[in-house]
């Protein structure tokens, strides 16, 4: 038996292209959700993965409705696999029930890792490149070297609250505490 999942990430989005292409490929029942494929708890696939039995093919229309990530769709293939159960998608036309379906799915999970870590190779490269030539990464600092001087030096009279200090300099007590955890030598106070 063929069963389908469909899934849409916000409520606004609707899941009708999804179940005609699932009905049209044979699909006899089909399971929903209307969540973000980022989120684990889909009680849609819960209930699909649930009901699904040994030598039922579980449908897509794309596979990017099924898996989180690649490595959590290769999981997940894996898992219908070993429980005897098939996987097809019916925009990439991949069928996990032939072994050509099989070989071109590993491929697929294959060349996707491939590209993630000439991402991450390229990214440090360009991180690495960056600091030799004295860049550094993260957020750009909103006091300058006088203000800093200024809210040390209000901060070290025990007269002055947090509320006064970012009052007076035009920060938040979040940023000050910042600022002061970034000089080791003084201890943040209440």
């Amino acid at each position: 038996m063929l069963i389908g999942y469909a899934r849409v990430s916000t409520e606004d989005q609707n899941l009708d292209l999804q179940r005609d292409a699932l009905a049209s490929a044979g699909c006899g029942k089909v399971f929903t959700d209307r969540v973000s494929g980022a989120k684990v708890d889909r009680p849609g696939l819960q209930d699909a993965l649930g009901f699904i039995r040994e030598g039922d093919t579980l449908v897509v229309w794309k596979l990017d409705r099924l898996g989180r990530s690649l490595s959590h769709l290769i999981e997940c293939v894996q898992d219908l696999e070993a429980r005897g159960v098939g996987f097809k998608s019916l925009t990439e036309s991949i069928d996990t029930t032939t072994s050509g379906g099989r070989l071109i799915f590993h491929i697929f999970g294959a060349l996707a890792e491939f590209e993630r870590n000439l991402i991450r190779e390229r990214t440090k490269a360009g991180l690495e490149a960056a600091r030799a030539r004295g860049r550094k990464g993260g957020r750009p600092y909103i006091l300058s070297e006088k203000e800093l001087n200024l809210v040390k030096t209000l901060h070290a009279d025990p007269k002055n609250s947090p509320k006064d200090i970012c009052t007076a300099v035009g920060i938040s007590k979040a940023t000050l505490y910042r600022y002061l955890k970034q000089d080791r030598s003084i201890a943040p106070s209440s």
